[in-house]
């Protein structure tokens, strides 16, 4: 259910996701070779994900852009929650492997010896900035689309950040001081920040793929919209699910019974573009009931 311009925009992001992964998989592999640091290669397996997901998560943008067809009458947005399950639960495992590996070279020091580490702090620099750009165009995307792939990808770019600092920092703690240990901490505590994420976006298409409710907030500015909308009486019933970035609401509306059936719609019509004004990604649905006084 997006227009032209949103399927250009999230598929920009989608292909700017997947360009960045790729220089980063090379990047990082380079610098995992020169230095044997767990804290870069924590953030190798973050981007090799990254890229993964990345190439899924085009795919996906394409395949839920759309339209609705006969055996899928409300569209194929529900793609979008589903690669977002997945991706978290990629997310997930990779963190498990990094918190086994760390705790590991922890218990047992001195298995491994970091080295050129000017190489790597290179490295982790260019990655930074590379990966603040991407986060950058990914969220005005996101703002403007509401596109959940795009926003999940987003997330967890924005949680590479953290590993890759602390990569720089641990590089430089081991060139400077010869602190082999920090290398392990810091990617341990990349890989709790990664399954933070991980639970974010995995509740995220959970609650969509189940029906479950829009956020409170959007249900009680709905409410508010229909109660101040001129000619409503009253209203029940109100329903809302997520599928992708768009939103399913419908409404029962209570509307005066003497009126015409076309001053009715015209109620219910100008009440439809409200929401939609208000939601843009909306898919409005409203019932017209009798009003009925109570006694």
């Amino acid at each position: 259910m997006y227009d032209s311009e949103s399927v250009k925009l999230n598929s920009s992001a989608g292909l700017a996701s997947v360009a960045v992964a790729s220089i980063l998989v090379v990047l990082k592999s380079w610098a995992l070779w020169q230095t044997g640091s767990l804290s870069i290669g924590a953030s190798l397996a973050d981007s090799a994900l990254d890229l993964l997901i990345s190439v899924l998560g085009l795919l996906t943008i394409l395949y839920a852009a759309k339209p609705a067809d006969h055996d899928h009458s409300f569209g194929h947005g529900s793609a979008e929650d589903l690669v977002s399950l997945g991706q978290s639960l990629f997310i997930a495992a990779s963190a498990g492997i990094i918190i086994w590996t760390s705790i590991e070279r922890l218990l047992t020091p001195g298995t491994q010896h970091i080295g050129s580490e000017g190489a790597g702090i290179t490295v982790m620099v260019v990655s930074i900035v590379l990966t603040l750009a991407l986060v950058i165009w990914q969220g005005r995307v996101a703002k403007k689309t509401g596109n959940k792939v795009v926003a999940a990808d987003r997330l967890h770019y924005v949680g590479d950040m953290i590993p890759a600092l602390g990569a720089i920092f641990a590089l430089w703690a081991a060139q400077t001081f010869g602190w082999q240990r920090v290398d392990p901490i810091v990617a341990l505590i990349a890989a709790l920040v990664m399954l933070k994420g991980a639970w974010s976006i995995g509740t995220g298409g959970w609650n969509a793929l189940m029906d479950g409710a829009v956020a409170p907030e959007i249900i009680a500015d709905i409410e508010r919209i229909a109660t101040e909308h001129e000619g409503v009486m009253a209203f029940h019933d109100l329903k809302t699910r997520t599928a992708g970035a768009t939103m399913f609401v419908q409404l029962h509306v209570e509307l005066e019974g003497g009126q015409t059936l076309e001053e009715a719609h015209d109620i219910a019509a100008r009440l439809k573009h409200k929401i939609i004004e208000t939601y843009p990604n909306a898919d409005v649905i409203i019932h017209k009931d009798v009003w009925r006084p109570q006694a």
